[in-house]
């Protein structure tokens, strides 16, 4: 089979590789849709890493069952995590799965960036979720960041006639955006330096857009009827916009650390400004658990979250290194997604 291969930043390269054989309790996944996610192109994160094939927003088939595997069957359509917890550590019982040592050493072979991958056992036992009939692979590639954004939006509390600002409107800051309105926040704004996400955040319900450049967290006060953010949502690791959430966030209020920053990044925090006396809470998430999973793609079947919407570019395995370069320009582009 093919494969799309990073070997570094601007070197994806596409081989052959054998077909993974399954073994017991496992499954071999014939990818039909792989999305490119921002993380893919995080090259520090990356560095010394490769080669390696990455891709972990699939979507496909079931090809071959391994003995022993009863819950699914050639055919059956599912998306995977490929990150699961062991359900059984100190974190895991305590709410946090995603800082479970399992979940951080748990995955998918290759990659979704190939024709196939296996799904270890640990994998089919919790990460693997047949798809409703109507939902496309296309949109099943969302079920894993909408989970990721479902957790965050969790862990912050988003309440009912709270109002939000999410700094930073690519794919994650766009689903927050709509995640938010679902969950019934009355006042949403979105923040970009890029004017075509500012229209897509726009048109993805967003009651009002700001350029990154100005002044944030003055102009949602002021179009928020003279108050600041009750939740603001960094998508973003810029120390800028790191800053423009210490001003914009209300008393009372919170600040949800979606994005990594760059290796190493300090930020000084204002104590007296920020907390004595005002109560802001400081949290950050990574990653979902499998209820998560479960939920997004319950408001992806709904609708309730247009992800179809989000789709601009989609190219064949061979042509990855486009795909790539798209995301990382962020440029006139929102999802890519690669279709083996």
């Amino acid at each position: 089979m093919q494969v799309a291969k990073y070997y570094g930043a601007h070197d994806i390269r596409i081989e052959e590789m054998p077909v993974p054989e399954p073994g017991p309790g496992e499954i071999l996944m014939r990818i039909r849709a792989s999305g490119i996610c921002g993380s893919d192109v995080m090259h520090w994160y990356r560095a010394g890493r490769g080669p390696l094939v990455l891709g972990h927003e699939v979507a496909g088939e079931v090809a071959v069952v391994g003995t022993g595997v009863e819950k699914f069957k050639p055919g059956d359509r599912i998306a995977a995590a490929h990150h699961v917890p062991c359900n059984t550590c100190h974190y895991c019982l305590n709410g946090h799965h995603t800082v479970c040592d399992t979940l951080r050493s748990t995955n998918f072979y290759p990659g979704g960036f190939a024709g196939f991958v296996r799904l270890p056992v640990i994998n089919v036992d919790r990460g693997v979720f047949p798809l409703p009939d109507a939902m496309s692979f296309e949109e099943a590639t969302f079920i894993e960041p909408l989970a990721c954004v479902y957790r965050g939006q969790r862990i912050a509390g988003t309440k009912p006639g709270q109002s939000v600002l999410v700094i930073g409107s690519g794919i994650a800051g766009l689903l927050h955006i709509q995640l938010a309105k679902t969950l019934g926040a009355s006042f949403v704004a979105g923040t970009d330096i890029n004017r075509y996400r500012l229209e897509a955040a726009a048109g993805l319900g967003a009651d009002v857009t700001v350029p990154a450049e100005d002044d944030v967290p003055e102009i949602f006060k002021k179009l928020n009827k003279g108050r600041p953010a009750d939740l603001v949502i960094l998508t973003s690791g810029a120390e800028g916009a790191i800053k423009q959430a210490f001003r914009a966030v209300d008393r009372g209020g919170t600040i949800l650390f979606f994005a990594p920053a760059g290796k190493g990044a300090t930020v000084p925090l204002p104590i007296n400004d920020l907390f004595w006396r005002n109560e802001i809470t400081l949290t950050s998430s990574y990653a979902a658990n499998y209820q998560e999973h479960v939920i997004a793609m319950e408001f992806i079947r709904q609708n309730k979250v247009n992800v179809n919407a989000m789709i601009t570019h989609r190219f064949p395995l061979a042509e990855t290194a486009k795909g790539f370069q798209l995301v990382e320009q962020a440029g006139d582009s929102l999802k890519v997604i690669i279709e083996p």
